[in-house]
C-alpha cells in the first residue's frame, strides 16, 4: 500500500526533477526518529518503506507520524510504502521425523494433514 498526501505543496509545483528514478529508503529502529527521517529527505529520499513484519501497530503509526510531521515540516509530499508480510509456507510433519527423497522421483505437496512420508506432505 502506498499513501500519498491528499494535497501537494504549493512550494514544488513547477519544479522539474532532473531524476528519472525515486529513491526508497526502508525505516528501521535505528532509522525512524524524526532527524533521520528529514536527513534522508533532504539527500532524496522520496518513498519510505515501513517493514510491517517487525514491530507493532503502535510502532508503525509513530514511523508513520515521524514521516508526516518531517513532510510537513519540509514542506515536500512523500509516500510511504507499507510492506506486508506474505504467506509463511510450512511443511508438515514426517512419519519418521525425514525422509530422503531420491533423485528425479516425484514428491507431492498436498493438504492431507497426516504424517508424510517419501512420496508426499502436507503443505
Amino acid at each position: 500500500m502506498v499513501s500519498t498526501p491528499h494535497r501537494r505543496s504549493p512550494h514544488h509545483r513547477g519544479i522539474k526533477r532532473t531524476r528519472k528514478v525515486k529513491i526508497l529508503a526502508t525505516l528501521g529502529p535505528a532509522s525512524r526518529d524524526k532527524e533521520t527521517i528529514a536527513k534522508l529527505m533532504k539527500t532524496g529520499a522520496d518513498a519510505f518503506r515501513v517493514n510491517m513484519s517487525h514491530g507493532d501497530h503502535e510502532t508503525h503509526s509513530e514511523t508513520i507520524a515521524n514521516i508526516r510531521a518531517v513532510e510537513k515540516d519540509l514542506s515536500r509530499p512523500v509516500a510511504i510504502l507499507c510492506d506486508l508480510q506474505g504467506p509463511k509456507l510450512r511443511v508438515g510433519e514426517f512419519k519418521d521425523g525425514k525422509v530422503f527423497v531420491r533423485h528425479g522421483a516425484h514428491f507431492t505437496l498436498d493438504s492431507d494433514p497426516t504424517p508424510g512420508d517419501e512420496t508426499r506432505v502436507c503443505l
